[in-house]
Order: structure tokens, then C-alpha cells, then sequence
């Protein structure tokens, strides 16, 4: 059938009759096509909806840009697995469409050892269907950073946030409080052992231990955690700048647990080689050795989120998992509805970070100690060790040793972050449901099967340590693979990017980059050496500018829970949702209600502040 749709303006939906002289039968497809008259601009169309002779109404969702002379053909919103669809035409269509997008999503080695990314130098590359919508959102980052750096440069800056924070920064228990709490909560570890890289005696922390308890009783409590950065060592300093000299640390930190059930720091070693050069730092050393030690591990903590918390572990894989979802779900299946929210902009920010930000001559070049190459180095070694398991969040913050919430009260990341992983859980349970009757159903799913085998042997490059699975037995296995995928694209991430100007705009507590060498021997730090070892106002402010524009929203942004794209048509798929914004109300409702009064309120895993993904 074929019309002319004259006139098109923007949010207005056009109605149409088109009469016909024979019977169509079941309406299957529908095509569209834009043509080049005098109409150049691109169209974004929503949905298209048919009603029938009979009276019905089909919704043929369509939520893409059509343009050039491209064709776009639709099914109808009904959410289908491949092997239930029956006719020829049905099946031509999937494997059409999913030739096509291969052909599209292409993937392509930035850097040897990195998850595998977008093929696309530059945002205008993309496809348009994954482009920002605006070209405000294009160079979101960069221009706020641009922006907040000249404002420090010139006028200065008041800092509003985190008060408390900047207040006590200085203090052992606002260092060791963001080991729980801070915009990186994923370090600590209990300890079972003293390190032996690390030969901290009971006779060196006695005066910090409070329960008359010897350290190797404190650890066989479970009341001494260790934070370890030995991902560091090796990494090389930024040297772009010849005039500046750079750099970097892999230290090791012992925090002990007191009566009070606060985590302190009791024990620092700023190299992973014990001996004479390489001292273990105490709270009761000389004050300035004491607080450069704490700010030397503050700035391999930042180096360590930036790069591997941050970009490898948030932005990259979640790159991953979209390019997969493009190239081997088409957009009649469920999991493709699902999962499409949770990638929106995200290979689109992902490609302007390679443009502008990560980058030679990038950002990170500017500002970071890690600049110049360290930070490639960092994901290429932090490949060797990340695990599909350390995605899946109970399963990480139980291989830390820190599931309690009895030992180890007041770590709302934990606590939050389960409540959230929970009712995301439920809503991919319900909808796993409605499409999968049993573990056959999954298991003769060709398609999903694809997507999964394309994420490790593709995206992660078959690398043995990583561990993804490369096929799903069980609609349990299908239950925990795709609530990963959502949690890491929306929870973890917002709660570790969030909070970035929060605890990071306050340099001595996470300088980007250190000008002085880690002391090798106590008692010759000054309040001068301090001074002299933190990044300078340059690199200081376009620091700010960064962390700045990482924490702010963006426009428009949809937040956990949020589809106002309704790819599902079916009702149990509506009310599923409708179920998981009710608890997603709830949990909001509940760490509303815990922050009341507190000082250091904690609310980046709140769903209201949970962007649905990684879009900056």
C-alpha cells in the first residue's frame, strides 16, 4: 500500500484512510519509507497504529529516525521468540533485519585488550537510531567541563556539596567512611590473613585495635578489611607534560572495624614491595606523614574508579552488551524490548569519550595522572581479572566478604544496591515469564542464545579469565544474565558516577594526580610537601570541571522504571512494569525516609536518581 504523508511536524500524530479492494488478511508488516522530494530532514517515527475493517487496532511500534531513501519495515507489537514465529514471511523478516543490523553494528578494536566497541570514529559515524536526539547531549561532558574549568580559573568556585565531607576530609573516619559509601564502595575486602606484601604486626596498631584483642584475633573476628591496590603497579605516569613530572602509587591499606562499628584506617603501605624504602604508614606517626599517606591512597582510589570502576566496568561492557543486543535480537523479541531502554545513548557517550575525553591529547591527558597512556594500560590489565560473576552484584559484594548487614552495618551501597537488584529481579522474572514456558524454551531460543555467545566471544574477545557464559541452559541462567545487564547499565553505574563532585571536587581528597613521589621514609613531610605534591590549578580545575559535568543529569533524562516507549503492547508486559515502578516507589519511599537528618545522606542508588542507563 503505498501514500503520501504530505505534511509532518513534529509531536503530532497524522491519521490517515486507505481504501482497498481486495482483503489483506492478517496485517503482518508494515512498510515505511521516506523519499527525497522537498522534504530533507530526518523523521522520527513513534509508532504507527492500523485499524482494521473489522474494527481492530494493531500498534506497530516503531521508535526510529527514518531517513535518507531507507526503508523501515515493522511488525506488529507483539513480542515474539524466534522459534514461534511460523510463516515464511515472519522468519524472512527476523533474518533480515538482523542482516542488516550486522552490517550496521560493526565491531572494532580501539585499543588491543579492551572490550571490543562501536566501529565509529566519530559520533556522526553512528547509526542514527543510537545518536543523541539533541546536539546539546553530543558534547555534554566536554563543554561543562570547559565551562566549570575557565569559571575556577578566573573567579573561583564554592563548593556547596558534601560539606561534611570537605569539613573532615582530614579525618580517619571520613577516609575510611567512603570505602563504604564513597563514589568507589567496591574496594574493601574482609581480610582472612595479613597480606604477606604487607607485614603490619599487632605491636604496630595495638593503640587502634579497641576490643583487647591481638590483630591476628581482630582478623579472625572479621574486623580487619583490607583495600588493595596492587592493580596500580606497573601503570606508567603521565608524561605529556615535559614540564611536570607525575606520579603514581599502588598502595595497600589495613581498616579496622571498631565497637562503634566504624571503619578506620589503621595501616598504609604505599608500595606492594615491603622493605626499608617502602615504610607502613600509622595514625600514630608524625600528622603530616600520616595524611599524605591517606591522600596517596585517595588518589590511586580515583585513578582505580575513573578508569576500572567507571569506564571498564560501567561504560564499556554496557557498550558490549548494546552492540550484541543490535546485532542478534531484532526488535520483535522480548529481550530486545527489555533490554533497548537500558543502552539508550550509551554507545553514543562511549564514542564521544574516545573523541574527546580518553582520547590522545583527551581530558584525561589533561587532568589525570593516568593521562598519556596509564589508563589504557589500567583496562588492559584490568581485563585479566574481570569476571561475569563480579557484574552480578550479590555475587560481588559476597566474594568480598561483606553480605552482612549485621557485621557490617551502614553500608547503604550494599544495602540499597541489593534492594534495587531485587526488584529489578522480579520485573525481568515476570517478563522472562510471559515468554519463556521452561529451561527448552531458552535453551531452542537461537536468537538469545546468539547474543550471548556475540557479548564474550566477540565483545569480551573470548578471553578465558572473563568467564561469560557463551550460551544459557535455564530461564534462571536467562533471569541473572539479563538483570546484570540492567543493574550495570542503571544501578552500578549511577552509583558510581553520581556522587563524583560530591567526594572528588575536593582535591587533597581525590587529587587526579600527584607531583611529588610517595615518601620513602617517615618524619620528613611538611604541610609545604603536601602542598607541593597535589596537582596544580590547572590540571586542578579542568579536574573539577570533569568530575562536574559526570555528576549532572542529563536533560530529559528517564529515570529506573521510566518507558514512556511502549515497545511491549501486550498487557501482562504492562502490568509487570507497572509492578516494578510500584517498588521502585517503595525503595525510593524508604531511603527517603532513612536520610532524614543524617549528615551524610546516602541516595545515589535511590531509583528516583537511577538514570535507566549509561548515558554520561
Amino acid at each position: 500500500i503505498n501514500f503520501l504523508l504530505l505534511v509532518l511536524f513534529q509531536k503530532q500524530v497524522d491519521s490517515y484512510d486507505i481504501n482497498v479492494t481486495e482483503d489483506l488478511g492478517d496485517i503482518e508488516l508494515v512498510k515505511i519509507e521516506k523519499r527525497k522530494y522537498w522534504m530533507q530532514d530526518d523523521w522520527y517515527c513513534k509508532y504507527i497504529t492500523v485499524k482494521t475493517p473489522a474494527g481492530d487496532y494493531i500498534e506497530f511500534p516503531c521508535f526510529r529516525w527514518v531517513t535518507d531513501d531507507k526503508e523501515i519495515i515493522l511488525r506488529d507489537g507483539r513480542a515474539r521468540l524466534p522459534q514461534n514465529d511460523k510463516t515464511r514471511v515472519a522468519k524472512q523478516h527476523r533474518r533480515k533485519e538482523l542482516e542488516l543490523r550486522q552490517k550496521v553494528y560493526r565491531w572494532r578494536e580501539w585499543h588491543p585488550g579492551f572490550p571490543m566497541s562501536i566501529d565509529a570514529n566519530t559520533h556522526k559515524e553512528l547509526p542514527r537510531d543510537i545518536q543523541f536526539d539533541s546536539e546539546k547531549g553530543i558534547d555534554f561532558v566536554l563543554n561543562y567541563s570547559k565551562a566549570v574549568s575557565e569559571r575556577l580559573i578566573h573567579v573561583g568556585w564554592s563548593v556547596s556539596q558534601s560539606v561534611t565531607a570537605i569539613a573532615h576530609w582530614q579525618e580517619d573516619f571520613m577516609f575510611g567512611y567512603q570505602f563504604l559509601n564513597g563514589c568507589n564502595p567496591v574496594m574493601m575486602q574482609k581480610s582472612t590473613k595479613i597480606p604477606d606484601n604487607f607485614p603490619v604486626t599487632s605491636a604496630m596498631v595495638e593503640s587502634c585495635l579497641e576490643r583487647d584483642l591481638t590483630l591476628e584475633e581482630e582478623v579472625k573476628a572479621g574486623n580487619i578489611y583490607i583495600a588493595d591496590y596492587a592493580i596500580m603497579e606497573g601503570i606508567s605516569p603521565n608524561s605529556t607534560d615535559p614540564c611536570t613530572l607525575q606520579y603514581l602509587a599502588a598502595p595497600i591499606c589495613m581498616l579496622y572495624k571498631n565497637v562503634q562499628n566504624k571503619i578506620l584506617p589503621i595501616a598504609i603501605q604505599l608500595g606492594q614491595t615491603p622493605g626499608e624504602d617502602n615504610p607502613i604508614f600509622l595514625p600514630t606517626d608524625d600528622k603530616y606523614d600520616w595524611l599524605l599517606a591517606k591522600i596517596w591512597v585517595r588518589s590511586s582510589d580515583f585513578h582505580v574508579h575513573q578508569t576500572v570502576t567507571h569506564l571498564l566496568r560501567t561504560h564499556l561492557i554496557s557498550e558490549v552488551f548494546g552492540i550484541a543486543m543490535f546485532r542478534q535480537l531484532p526488535a520483535v523479541h522480548p529481550a530486545f524490548k527489555l533490554l533497548l531502554p537500558h543502552i539508550r545513548f550509551t554507545i553514543a557517550i562511549n564514542t564521544k569519550a574516545r573523541e574527546q575525553l580518553i582520547c590522545e591529547c583527551g581530558l584525561f591527558d589533561k587532568a589525570n595522572g593516568t593521562g598519556g597512556g596509564g589508563h589504557v594500560e589500567l583496562v588492559q590489565k584490568s581485563m585479566k581479572t574481570f569476571t561475569y560473576k563480579s557484574l552480578c552484584f550479590p555475587e560481588a559484594i559476597k566474594a568480598r566478604g561483606l553480605e552482612s548487614e549485621e557485621e557490617l552495618p551502614y553500608y547503604y551501597y550494599r544495602d540499597d544496591g541489593l534492594r534495587v537488584w531485587k526488584a529489578v529481579q522480579s520485573f525481568v522474572t515476570d517478563i522472562v515469564s510471559i515468554y519463556y514456558s521452561s529451561d527448552e524454551t531458552v535453551q531452542d531460543d537461537e536468537e538469545i542464545q546468539a547474543f550471548v555467545k556475540d557479548v564474550c566471544s566477540f565483545g569480551m574477545q573470548d578471553q578465558d579469565e572473563c568467564e561469560f557464559p557463551k550460551s544459557l541452559k535455564t530461564r534462571e541462567q536467562l533471569i541473572e544474565y539479563l538483570t546484570t545487564v540492567i543493574f550495570t547499565a542503571s544501578a552500578q553505574h549511577a552509583s558510581i558516577n553520581f556522587g563524583q563532585y560530591d567526594w572528588c571536587s575536593w582535591i587533597p581528597n581525590s587529587p587526579p594526580t600527584m607531583r611529588k613521589a610517595p615518601p620513602t621514609k617517615k618524619g620528613t613531610v611538611t604541610v609545604q610537601h603536601i602542598i607541593e605534591s597535589l596537582p596544580d590549578r590547572g590540571r586542578s580545575c579542568w579536574h573539577l570541571g570533569a568530575v562536574w559535568a559526570l555528576s549532572q543529569f542529563q536533560e530529559n533524562e528517564l529515570f529506573l522504571g521510566m518507558y514512556p516507549d511502549e515497545h511491549f503492547t501486550e498487557k501482562p508486559a504492562k502490568a509487570a512494569m507497572e509492578k516494578f515502578r510500584k517498588k521502585l516507589t517503595e525503595i525510593t519511599s524508604f531511603i527517603k525516609s532513612r536520610n532524614e537528618g543524617k549528615k551524610l545522606p546516602y541516595y545515589y542508588l535511590s531509583p528516583d536518581r537511577i538514570p535507566n542507563s549509561v548515558a554520561v
